[in-house]
């Protein structure tokens, strides 16, 4: 299938299973840095979080890992409402900034850019 569309599109199985999620390429560059050669991998529950509740991938991830606001304040070395701002929807961090939310979630900067 070569034609341009704009819309996603799901492949399954002989049996109705959702295999693939096919998405334009704008929209895979916007959630994924459109670097698809690195192996960067996001649980399912991460994505459902992101995409389907409209949560940022930051609140996405900790609320994935279980953890409050607080306690990723507190191993950033920064306040609750200082932190609450780093994953507002509207919230565009630095890298440097998405890096010590990484590391205080235990996962890859790469992972959590929105």
């Amino acid at each position: 299938m070569n034609a341009h569309t704009s819309e996603h599109q799901i492949i399954k199985a002989p049996d109705g299973t959702p295999l693939y999620a096919l998405i334009p390429w704008e929209e895979y560059e916007e959630q994924f840095g459109g670097r698809p050669d690195e192996e960067v991998f996001i649980p399912h529950e991460v994505v459902a979080l992101n995409l389907l509740h409209a949560k940022p991938m930051i609140r996405a991830w900790r609320e994935h890992l279980g953890l409050t606001q607080r306690e990723v304040a507190g191993r950033m070395g920064v306040s609750q409402p200082a932190y609450a701002k780093m994953e507002a929807k509207d919230a565009k961090p630095r890298v440097a900034t998405l890096k010590k939310i990484a590391a205080a979630l235990g996962v890859q900067w790469e992972q959590i850019r929105g």
